[in-house]
């Protein structure tokens, strides 16, 4: 059973997510939380797989939430996705950059929330090849001088080839093809190379990739 908690300051938003979520066999709701304070405290207390989290919200709001919720060790497998109002709302990139999973537009389709929890708990991209390369857009945009990332001279020169591949945005089975490797050495492979670097997730490893200067920019094409 996946258990999640939803956060978000309007009644009417979290009704909707958990009449579809409670819905479904395999997903629980297990709390509901008005503003980031709050959701922190019910985090703590039921730890959830999941968090699905309203960047804007009164009291803290979601960015900060999630930053305690992703700097507490205690918390590492509750895995946040941050809920915003347009796609490319302008605190997304700063979303990844404190430890969220991934984003979702409130207005997407049923069938995509219900794929976006899943995908996350089960440890897969939530973020799409093009919602990635976009974040990827506005972390180049805002880059500094690369600097080395702890733990990269770790990484086998595989690891850093398929690394480089998810930083401009491809998916496990698109590296595979690219490398003529099957799609689970590729998900291996990016798998291990989270591990060594500490990213808890395939979204903070494209900002690793940039913040370590191993993709740059041009590469985007």
């Amino acid at each position: 059973m996946i258990r999640v908690v939803l956060a978000d300051d309007q009644l009417l938003v979290r009704a909707g997510f958990r009449a579809l979520l409670a819905a479904q066999p395999d997903i629980e709701v297990v709390a509901e939380a008005a503003d980031g304070e709050h959701t922190v405290r019910q985090v703590r207390e039921l730890r959830p797989d999941v968090v699905l989290m309203d960047i804007r919200m009164p009291v803290l709001d979601g960015l900060a939430a999630t930053r305690r919720i992703t700097e507490d060790p205690a918390l590492g497998d509750v895995r946040v996705v941050m809920l915003t109002t347009f796609e490319l709302d302008e605190y997304v990139f700063e979303a990844i950059r404190c430890g969220a999973s991934g984003f979702l537009v409130k207005d997407t389709e049923p069938e995509e929330l219900l794929r976006a929890v899943r995908a996350v708990v089960a440890g897969d991209a939530l973020l799409s090849p093009g919602v990635t390369r976009r974040l990827i857009a506005e972390f180049a945009a805002r880059s500094k001088e690369p600097a080395v990332a702890v733990g990269l001279t770790e990484l086998t020169d595989r690891e850093r080839e398929v690394m480089a591949l998810v930083g401009i945005g491809l998916s496990n089975e698109e590296i595979a093809r690219r490398l003529v490797v099957s799609p689970l050495t590729a998900k291996t492979h990016v798998s291990r190379a989270m591990v060594k670097l500490g990213a808890r997730d395939r979204a903070q490893l494209v900002v690793l990739a940039y913040e370590s200067g191993l993709v740059r920019p041009g590469w985007l094409g």
